[in-house]
């Protein structure tokens, strides 16, 4: 696995942030409690929806999360490729496509190697086996060679022609509460399913069962009660807590470095005669 250098970049695309490296995602996962949803698919099995794989879908908070801590930042991707490849110059665009023309061959070569390999096998078998020859280097122009669809931008772009994105990520209301949790240890993914913002995991979501179902409010948010009984069933009923929380805006702007851990407060709530 290679060496992740920060900070790395999250893609910034069409509203969306996403990791197409495998390393940065293990990375993010491994060292800083990020998991994502992986989204990718094959287009011709699009309905698929069981082995997913990338590129990475990352929540607004959890790019804004590492964005804050200097992990990572956010690269305009549209950008990036839209003035890369109408800035590249002509040697450089004729280097990459002679780049792919060679690894088409070399690809068309190994492909007719292991079907020699598969016939003479075959033949052996059937007690049919050609004598032996020494190997002999096939022409080039005897061999068409495959077509490369690159599936990275780089190196086709240089990588200083990044253009990175001043903004940061929006974030919904219960980002202080994620920040807080993630400050924690936690791993959070997505709640939707348990009518949510956060499922919340002591560890690895691949090792821990989670132990919260977490909603994040405002400070002076009028809520029902209605809803925390509700909150309070179902998680009990899953075998987890139903957690609320919020920030104390106004103790958080009191700090200039940022706003502080201890202006959140967190409440779990759960059913003791289920």
């Amino acid at each position: 696995m290679a060496s992740i250098v920060e900070p790395f970049a999250i893609s910034h695309i069409a509203g969306r942030f996403l990791l197409f490296d495998v390393d940065a995602i293990s990375h993010a996962r491994r060292e800083h409690n990020v998991c994502g949803v992986l989204i990718g698919t094959i287009p011709n099995l699009s309905q698929q929806n069981v082995f997913l794989g990338i590129p990475l879908e990352l929540m607004p908070e959890e790019a804004r999360v590492l964005v804050e801590q200097g992990h990572a930042y956010i690269l305009d991707d549209v950008e990036t490729h839209r003035s890369g490849f109408l800035e590249m110059s002509r040697e450089t665009r004729l280097t990459a496509l002679k780049a792919m023309d060679e690894k088409g061959r070399e690809l068309a070569i190994a492909a007719k190697k292991r079907a020699e390999e598969r016939q003479a096998k075959a033949l052996k078998e059937l007690g049919l086996a050609p004598k032996e020859t020494e190997p002999t280097e096939i022409p080039p122009t005897k061999l068409d060679r495959y077509f490369i669809t690159p599936t990275t931008s780089y190196p086709v772009l240089p990588k200083q022609q990044e253009t990175v994105s001043a903004t940061m990520p929006e974030v919904p209301r219960s980002y202080p509460l994620f920040r807080y949790l993630h400050s924690k240890g936690y791993f959070s993914t997505p709640g939707l399913r348990f009518g949510c913002h956060y499922t919340v995991y002591p560890g690895d979501p691949l090792r821990f069962h989670s132990h919260f179902l977490t909603t994040g409010l405002d400070w002076d948010e009028e809520f029902d009660l209605l809803d925390i009984v509700g909150g309070g069933r179902l998680g009990t009923g899953v075998k987890k807590s139903y957690l609320i929380g919020g920030e104390d805006r106004l103790l958080a702007d009191q700090c200039d470095s940022g706003p502080p851990l201890e202006s959140v407060r967190a409440f779990s709530i759960e059913w003791a005669g289920m």
